[in-house]
């Protein structure tokens, strides 16, 4: 490739903000073959997975099943993924933000959006609202086996926390309440109840979306 073209000589000129996607994961990728360059191979692995969100749900195992991606090449872009989601949560949490609205919430965890199961969050907040910490609870279907009080409420009772505001996603992209959500945020009601510690809303994530149970009245 002409060397103004090569996505790593085009990052170091112009910032990794003018590259796309395909480019951004050549660079990961490194090295073509005979075959393909490396932005043919990335072109090839995001239209399998039908973009970003596809590439950040698959496993190793699958992806390292592209011709030319082996294992070493797949950790490296797993890696590299996990990195963006943790630099997103250090991000959110670094000021402490106050949470004023459920859009204040969303904010915090819309990247959960991207993610191909559902993932159970507490946020905890202080006497001011200001988050303290953010804790995932459970991966799976949200049933009432799975999201235990005790588990909720553990990591706030460690945070000292005044409130918390529940958080989970809907893979299916729909935000929608289930009857499981509503009840399930019935009985955590209750229990904050019982344990002096606030549930002020529950937020579901869907695809650009989000549904507050607080605004549609059912807490």
């Amino acid at each position: 490739m002409p060397e103004d073209t090569r996505p790593r000589e085009r990052l170091l000129q112009k910032g990794a903000a003018a590259l796309n996607s395909s480019e951004l994961l050549a660079i990961l990728i490194r090295t073509g073959n005979r075959k393909e360059t490396a932005i043919d191979m990335a072109n090839r692995i995001l239209h399998h997975c039908s973009g970003l969100k596809g590439l950040a749900n698959i496993s190793i195992e699958e992806l390292s099943g592209f011709q030319g991606i082996g294992l070493a090449k797949s950790a490296q872009i797993k890696a590299a993924i996990e990195l963006g989601h943790r630099i997103y949560k250090e991000a959110g949490m670094a000021a402490k933000p106050k949470i004023t609205s459920p859009l204040d919430v969303v904010d915090l965890v819309m990247e959960m959006q991207f993610l191909d199961k559902e993932h159970f969050r507490v946020i905890s907040l202080s006497t001011k609202n200001h988050v303290i910490g953010i804790d995932e609870i459970s991966i799976g279907s949200l049933n009432s086996s799975i999201v235990h009080p005790r588990e909720v409420f553990k990591k706030a009772l460690e945070k000292s926390a005044a409130s918390v505001i529940l958080a989970h996603n809907h893979p299916s992209g729909d935000p929608e309440p289930s009857r499981e959500d509503i009840q399930v945020t019935n009985r955590l009601v209750k229990a904050g109840e019982i344990l002096g510690i606030e549930v002020l809303d529950h937020i579901i994530i869907g695809a650009k979306r989000y549904k507050s149970l607080k605004e549609l009245s059912i807490i």
